[in-house]
């Protein structure tokens, strides 16, 4: 237990560094506007596509991995719509509010999954955790948009339109682009690979900065049921259904820790910009994500010691 809280500590810390500078030093919002597009479409892609480029294949058992990850996502998102009119009347909810919900519920932040799985496993937890971003970013992000789509109101969940959001999504392409030259054994010079790890180095921190910079404290004084149903969706439920899934496909060792990591984090915060432009209930997924961050520095230990038990 001690060594999952210091590798986790780390993490917190420079998201708790990122709440600091929101309110001392970078005070401008305009500030981290800028950041956040820096890492969305520059730093965090590079790391991205590095992360796939270098991953040894061979030494992850990448159907089972992506299975079991691709697997939670869909079982869990198709829980939370096959219940979604009950859901909606018990949480005085209304339609962006659901989309909140279930954005929260379903996405994950891939700046915490990486940080915390290089903080335990170093080089092998980030090609895992590579591989696994890479099957569900393309998955995740189509189903949050048909859901905006369809329970927003603001544009139809017509084929060109999906095609179009998903166009624009650099963590696609990057994904996209890595994965081939991985298959194919592109041989991307040294220099290239090198300057794209700096890149995304820089990511990590950056992205965590943001997302501690992106909390919206003085929300919290009286948090909405919808808030704690999103909570318990993410931080609790999803990571069971992650580790039912990667037993049931054999995964043990490194590779079923690093899957209960990506499912246990919080929820991402470009799903708050994804809010902003199709119509959803951008603050209360703000809200959402920021008692997310608090509670998983209680769960995330937990549900890490439990997978590290049962991976044998």
């Amino acid at each position: 237990m001690s060594i999952i809280l210091t590798a986790l500590a780390p993490v917190f810390l420079v998201i708790a560094l990122g709440v600091i500078l929101r309110r001392v030093l970078l005070k401008d919002p305009a500030h981290w506007a800028a950041l956040e597009k820096l890492t969305y479409f520059v730093l965090f892609p590079a790391l991205l596509v590095v992360s796939a480029v270098k991953a040894d294949l061979s030494q992850v058992n990448v159907l089972a991995v992506a299975g079991a990850l691709i697997g939670t996502v869909v079982v869990l998102s198709g829980l939370i719509l096959l219940v979604h009119r009950p859901l909606i009347a018990a949480l005085a909810a209304d339609g962006p509010a659901f989309t909140s919900l279930f954005q929260g519920a379903v996405r994950w932040n891939t700046y915490i999954v990486l940080a915390v799985a290089g903080g335990l496993f170093r080089a092998e937890g980030i090609t895992i955790a590579a591989i696994a971003l890479v099957a569900m970013i393309p998955v995740v992000n189509v189903i949050s948009v048909l859901v905006l789509a369809s329970f927003a109101g603001r544009h139809a969940p017509t084929f060109g339109y999906v095609a179009g959001q998903l166009g624009r999504n650099p963590y696609i392409w990057a994904c996209g682009l890595g994965a081939v030259l991985n298959a194919t054994a592109f041989p991307v010079p040294a220099v290239i690979l090198e300057f794209g790890d700096i890149l995304g180095r820089a990511s990590l921190a950056l992205g965590l900065l943001v997302v501690g910079g992106g909390l919206v404290l003085d929300r919290l004084a009286r948090p909405r049921a919808i808030v704690f149903a999103a909570l318990g969706l993410k931080l609790l439920v999803k990571p069971a259904i992650a580790l039912a899934l990667s037993l049931a496909l054999g995964l043990t060792g490194t590779e079923l820790v690093v899957v209960a990591i990506t499912a246990a984090v919080p929820s991402a915060p470009n799903g708050y910009v994804l809010a902003r432009q199709m119509g959803g209930d951008a603050p209360l997924l703000a809200e959402i994500l920021t008692l997310q961050i608090l509670g998983a520095a209680v769960t995330l230990p937990l549900v890490v010691t439990l997978a590290t038990a049962l991976a044998g």
